[in-house]
């Protein structure tokens, strides 16, 4: 949204396109112009009052050759061309597998809060949240405004981490402030560092859940389990139109244009470092592709800022050692192909044990187990191939008919 703001002042014919069905992604989920944090309606109104092409419910899952990208949505198909492109695809959570971790109510931290903002009643049931990153206690606080009970926040990094984050926070006084709403909207809450998250039981959906809490084990019960080991990079798309990564980053200039010409990246692929670093990006991003970079320029001590605190972030909820050893032999490690830790030990790399096991060759096409297994056994999940989303049959058939397929286009866009 700020690229493409930032691109269209400059006076060039912008699209945004967008794989949820509105704009704003997961911060800005469900946000109404009187929401409490006012970011996206914000950016929606410079949206409209600038020449923007917005379509959303739109998924790129291939680029056919250069300036040319395929967009999949509900009931149709679209080929778009650029002549620059921004790429903002965000981050997701990282799983971590555990004895129990694929029992129903089970989730991701943000996929819960996500759920809860799409209507899933929350109201009166228990909610343990565990794993790592400022995540939890924003996934927290939300979750106890609608109703929940939050019997403990489980936070993997120890307390000498987190006072040293105390420290830098003191320096920013804005995120001071977030901090102290949050703390009032969690007053009361049990919040617990060296904690994690070690098996989950349940029948036929999770009914409790077993922490290690200061060298000892207890079981607390509850109706769901909202744990997020802090956030991966989306570089799968990044990666597939030929741009290069570094430390599981896509790489960028000074002006967020990627080793591709032409492409650029802004947000957590490029760092996570938080809403602030990824709007400033964006701006950077949208301004350099629209030609104007005396403009972006301006605000490069501003993202210096922003990726010192991204630094700090990274450093503070770093995953202990201990959890590469939360599976037994029998923990499944890939949903999607029901691949076992056991069967995992014996191979050498991503690519031995996709070929062994199917490991990462199911749906989600590694983006749950690859990041896991990239942490238990120090692989780099490397393959990407299109389509880089799953997409449908007759889509793709349409597609390679072209141009007697018919299908809409937008051409010669930024």
């Amino acid at each position: 949204m700020a690229a493409a703001v930032r691109a269209a002042e400059c006076g060039v014919r912008v699209g945004i396109v967008d794989d949820n069905v509105t704009l704003g992604g997961q911060i800005w989920r469900g946000e109404s112009e009187e929401g409490p944090m006012k970011g996206a309606a914000k950016w929606n109104r410079q949206l409209r009052t600038a020449d923007v092409t917005t379509l959303c419910g739109m998924r790129v899952f291939d680029q056919p050759e250069p300036g040319i990208l395929v967009a999949e949505g509900a009931d149709n198909f679209m080929e778009l061309s650029y002549r620059n492109l921004v790429l903002a695809t965000g981050a997701r959570e990282r799983f971590l597998p555990f004895p129990g971790w694929t029992l129903p109510n089970v989730m991701g931290a943000g996929g819960l809060q996500a759920m809860v903002k799409s209507g899933l009643p929350i109201r009166g049931k228990r909610v343990v949240v565990a794993g790592t990153g400022p995540l939890l206690l924003a996934v927290a606080a939300y979750l106890r405004e609608h109703g929940a009970e939050i019997p403990v926040i489980c936070e993997q990094a120890s307390w000498r981490s987190l006072a040293r984050f105390g420290v830098v926070l003191l320096r920013q006084p804005g995120k001071i402030a977030q901090g102290l709403k949050l703390k009032k909207s969690i007053a009361g809450v049990p919040f617990v560092a060296n904690c994690w998250p070690v098996a989950a039981h349940g029948r036929n959906a999770l009914q409790s859940v077993t922490i290690a809490r200061g060298g000892k084990r207890e079981t607390i019960a509850c109706d769901y389990l909202a744990c997020g080991f802090h956030l991966v990079p989306n570089i799968e798309l990044p990666r597939l139109l030929g741009c290069k990564s570094l430390g599981g980053y896509v790489q960028v200039d000074c002006f967020q244009q990627t080793t591709v010409r032409g492409i650029f990246c802004a947000g957590e692929p490029t760092s996570i470092g938080g809403v602030e670093l990824s709007l400033v990006e964006g701006q950077i991003a949208g301004l350099a592709a629209a030609g104007n970079e005396a403009d972006a320029r301006t605000l490069f001590d501003e993202r210096e800022k922003s990726r010192r605190f991204a630094r700090v972030l990274s450093r503070t909820f770093c995953l202990r050692r201990e959890l590469r050893s939360l599976s037994f032999p029998e923990t499944v490690v890939c949903r999607c192909e029901d691949v076992s830790y056991s069967r995992l030990e014996g191979q050498m790399s991503w690519r031995a044990a996709k070929l062994q096991t199917r490991c990462g060759m199911g749906p989600c096409q590694g983006r749950v187990c690859g990041p896991a297994v990239q942490f238990l056994f120090k692989w780099n999940p490397d393959s990407v191939r299109p389509p880089v989303f799953p997409a449908r049959v007759e889509n793709l058939a349409a597609f390679a008919g072209r141009p007697n397929a018919e299908h809409s286009a937008i051409r010669g866009g930024s």
